[in-house]
């Protein structure tokens, strides 16, 4: 990413950290196997949360907290990256990043106390971040041999995609045929495999000659901004099932956050090495990128919570059966990360249409998904609007990052710019859309219950042939969550259209930006009259 590791563009692409005997075509393919392996890591898995409910006292909101926690390490250890890479070999790195993500798992199969497995897995999402950065790192020159991003990132999210899918099928699949704590188990087993690589194929080997200092990092800016990251956190994963501020324990906590963030901004703006310049923020189109980012989270937390209602709770999907199912957005994922390589690298056109094709395929996820809700629907109607809603993630994810680099001048600047745009597009902006969705659902299915309730009167039912709970327990509860399903839809539909119309503006020129300055008549006519003598 950008110039870290590796040897200059003039010298090819090399991996001096390979023993001399290891055949060089398989070189590289050994870090993709192995950021595969830390990717495919993590504390927690959601295909596993049938499992980890039925054996734990943990509720959804519970395993959610922890996935945040994992994400917000991720997010919060990019500025660390850069600095870590220059202090530290590459068997170092990589073998403390495996040793960590297995005793993370490890306390995850046995520990039931929140606080520290919430530790645990911000720990963990620090961990694969720097193995999956130390393997990408070495091999972009492979990639790209010129450095071109518009190339290196969606190749890298053809990697963190299929993990994305893939450990969630693999989750599932392990507790549908043994235990939720399986899934741990192979993490355990691939981050073994890790170690055993890095010992027999690999040497310590340092990019700088003179090793980078730590000092000036500042880590009580970075426990700052962790200790704000999951407060805000619990806020949101939380707000629904506390109801709000109607108690006191959030009103406490948005007390909290306002306080934390008061503190991280003085002390960023005072201190002399801050964790993040606030000069990030005056870059050209940074706060724009970060803007669409947030807006892009949001639209796509209604596949995040809706599809789990309608799944879950309305068709009742079992966890394999469901992540199979969803493994039809791998094929969206890949066609648009082709289109985001022939946008960016072959044509080299302009972004902003590209964003407006996204939003207008997250219109049509949506449209597709509320045209087809029905309780008579096979799953496999959504196929469509899965593949969809992958395409759109795909188009996105890679290009804003490609933006974000496209913005930023420096290698330092890049990666702080990469911690407050991961913020965003993997953490805060997906746990708030989580938190938005739920209250919009609650909200929308209490008022379809009494609306639709006040119809059923004894004048309409026939009491001697009418089982009156099977119906309220069974079908009218089904019935108002597919209609209020389809109302929150409607609501992203909207959205996502508005949006796109807006990107597809911003790429229509002027009609007419050359236009020729006329001169006065009398100006002209003198000049007319020069050029016939």
């Amino acid at each position: 990413m950008k110039s870290a590791g590796g040897p200059p563009p003039s010298m090819g692409f090399s991996m001096p950290m390979m023993k001399e005997w290891v055949p060089r075509r398989i070189q590289p393919w050994l870090y993709v196997l192995t950021a595969l392996c830390f990717q495919f890591s993590g504390g927690v898995y959601l295909g596993a949360l049938d499992g980890i409910r039925g054996t734990t006292n943990f509720m959804i909101e519970d395993v959610l907290f922890l996935l945040y926690a994992t994400l917000a390490g991720m997010a919060v250890y990019f500025p660390m990256l850069f600095r870590m890479k220059f202090r530290f070999t590459n068997q170092q790195l990589l073998c403390s990043s495996a040793i960590v993500l297995g005793v993370c798992n490890m306390l995850t199969m046995y520990c039931q106390s929140m606080p520290i497995l919430t530790v645990v897995c911000f720990i963990a999402g620090m961990a694969k971040i720097q193995g999956t950065f130390e393997c990408m790192s070495n091999i972009q020159l492979w990639i790209t041999p010129r450095r071109d991003f518009a190339v290196f990132f969606p190749v890298l999210h053809i990697i963190l995609l299929t993990a994305l899918e893939g450990s969630g099928w693999l989750a599932a699949w392990f507790g549908h045929h043994f235990t939720w704590q399986m899934m741990h188990v192979f993490t355990i087993g691939t981050m073994l495999f890790v170690l055993l690589t890095q010992t027999v194929f690999c040497r310590p080997f340092c990019p700088m000659p003179q090793r980078l200092s730590l000092k000036g990092i500042y880590f009580q800016g970075a426990l700052l901004i962790c200790g704000l990251m999951l407060v805000v956190s619990y806020i949101v994963v939380y707000g629904d099932y506390f109801m709000w501020l109607d108690t006191f324990r959030i009103r406490l906590l948005i007390g909290v956050a306002i306080m934390l963030f008061g503190i991280v901004l003085y002390r960023l703006h005072y201190y002399r090495y801050p964790y993040v310049e606030l000069s990030l923020f005056t870059r050209r189109n940074v706060v724009p990128i970060l803007i669409v980012t947030f807006f892009a989270e949001l639209a796509f937390g209604a596949e995040h919570t809706m599809e789990e209602i309608l799944y879950c709770e309305v068709i009742r999907l079992e966890e394999l059966t469901k992540e199979a199912h969803y493994m039809w957005v791998l094929p969206g994922m890949y066609a648009g990360i082709l289109l985001d390589i022939y946008w960016l690298k072959v044509r080299k056109w302009k972004i902003w249409k590209l964003f407006g094709i996204a939003f207008i395929c997250i219109a049509f996820y949506g449209m597709l998904m509320y045209f087809t809700l029905d309780m008579n629907v096979n799953i496999e109607q959504y196929r469509l609007a899965i593949f969809l809603r992958g395409f759109a993630y795909a188009i996105l994810a890679p290009a804003l990052m490609w933006a974000l680099d496209e913005s930023v001048p420096s290698l330092e600047q890049f990666f702080m710019g990469l911690f407050v745009f991961n913020i965003l597009h993997m953490y805060l902006a997906g746990a708030a859309g989580y938190g938005i969705y739920t209250s919009i659902f609650s909200h929308l299915m209490n008022e379809n219950m009494m609306s639709y309730g006040q119809q059923l009167t004894l004048t309409h039912l026939d009491m001697a042939h009418f089982d009156f709970g099977e119906y309220i327990g069974h079908d009218f509860l089904h019935s108002m969550m597919m209609v209020t399903i389809k109302q929150v839809y409607g609501y992203v539909i909207w959205f996502a259209l508005a949006l796109a119309a807006l990107f597809l503006l911003c790429d229509i020129p002027a009609v007419r930006t050359n236009i020729r300055k006329v001169p006065r008549w009398p100006v002209y006519a003198i000049e007319y009259l020069a050029r016939r003598k």
